[in-house]
């Protein structure tokens, strides 16, 4: 067996150096594996190329530089194309040289090799929209030139690594749609990192002050069991324009600073954050939704040049603003959610032309809407809160 194996790996030697490249004999072997690990789904021709009496590296999905593979692209990168099927076999390890490692959309499935984290000068992790399962190996966080992990849409279950959050070069960890639990790390010394996608999973706890660094732009934790105050947590990260922290179970006052953010969409509803909402300035925020909170006081007209505004189901009182009336009549409003809260009335002529290009809801209120709007079918039938309730505030 062993004359055998010393004349295949002979063999392998000769035919890489008569090839058009010179292609190192561990990769070949490595490519090898994975070829014998992975099929092609129904309608899919990814490995029609992958004909090893050929140079490896003119396969589809393959980048060489030298004689080592610098880049796997495993599957048709067209959108909505078929994908792969198998398991990813631990061999990809073998590829020393590997800077960059995606898999598209398909049905792979079984765990994460452990052996990716021997990968040293891996730079991109892409393998998402597949079925991976188990654990996200700890060994990742070795991997001081990783820049993006994206691994979402898989069923990847398990805490988030801690060493993760002491990568270097990290820019992009988008690890959405999985069944990952436990807390979020602290990721306070991934100085590079932008963008952090969390949201669907199963996480719990308190998201403690510094363990995010002031360099994200990109924050979504939205569909977790994530709780307690957002002051300190959010205070240092001045420059994000996308937060979403919807359906969790944060608590508190929602801090007056992060409508100045460089925000476009701020996405808080579904939580339990409580008492007024009082921006420190005009907000140019585009979208602002606080639906569905335990939200008290006036509302503010500092709101009113948001351009998609739903502040519905919360305790807001006392009048609509002026300033939400002007803005409603000259189209600068899109949306405007208003529906179950106790707000007292909106000084707006009920035969005013609501702009076809705005919506507004004010039903279930303690007023009599001044004009017919078109509702969402959630808010119900009623237009008015029974007197009782209204008394009570």
């Amino acid at each position: 067996m062993e004359v055998v194996a010393f004349y295949s790996l002979l063999f392998i030697i000769c035919f890489v150096q008569s090839a058009e490249g010179i292609l190192d004999p561990n990769d070949f072997l490595a490519l090898q594996s994975i070829r014998k690990s992975l099929h092609d789904v129904p309608g899919s021709t990814f490995f029609a190329t992958w004909d090893f009496t050929a140079d490896p590296c003119n396969f589809a999905g393959v980048y060489c530089a030298a004689d080592r593979v610098v880049a796997l692209n495993l599957g048709d990168p067209r959108a909505g194309s078929p994908g792969l099927t198998g398991k990813l076999d631990p061999s990809i390890s073998k590829l020393s040289a590997l800077a960059d490692f995606t898999v598209v959309p398909g049905r792979i499935y079984g765990p994460l090799p452990q052996a990716l984290s021997q990968l040293k000068n891996l730079r991109f992790l892409g393998v998402s929209r597949n079925f991976i399962s188990g654990s996200i190996p700890a060994g990742l966080g070795n991997l001081r030139h990783l820049r993006t992990i994206d691994l979402s849409y898989n069923q990847l279950s398990g805490a988030i690594p801690a060493s993760i959050g002491g990568l270097p070069e990290l820019t992009n960890l988008i690890l959405c749609h999985n069944r990952l639990s436990g807390s979020v790390p602290s990721l306070g010394n991934a100085r590079s990192l932008t963008r952090l996608e969390l949201k669907h999973n199963t996480l719990s706890g308190w998201v403690a002050p510094h363990s995010l660094p002031p360099s994200l732009r990109y924050l979504s934790l939205s569909w977790n069991r994530l709780g307690g105050p957002v002051d300190r947590l959010l205070a240092p990260l001045t420059r994000l324009n996308f937060l979403d922290l919807s359906l969790n179970r944060f608590t508190g006052p929602i801090p007056a600073q992060l409508f100045s953010f460089p925000l476009t969409n701020l996405q808080l509803q579904r939580n339990l954050f409580s008492g007024p909402v009082q921006p420190l300035n005009e907000v140019t925020i585009e979208t602002v939704d606080l639906s569905y909170n335990r939200l008290s006081g006036a509302v503010s007209p500092m709101l009113a040049s948001v351009q998609n505004l739903y502040l519905n189901n919360n305790g807001f009182t006392g009048q609509v603003p002026l300033t939400f009336v002007q803005r409603l009549l000259a189209a600068g409003i899109q949306i405007l959610y208003l529906q179950h809260n106790f707000l007292t009335g909106i000084a707006i002529s009920p035969t005013a032309e609501i702009p076809v290009s705005t919506t507004l809801c004010l039903q279930y209120n303690c007023m009599v809407p001044p004009v017919q709007t078109a509702c969402p079918f959630n808010a119900g039938k009623r237009k008015i809160r029974p007197p009782q309730q209204c008394n009570r505030r």
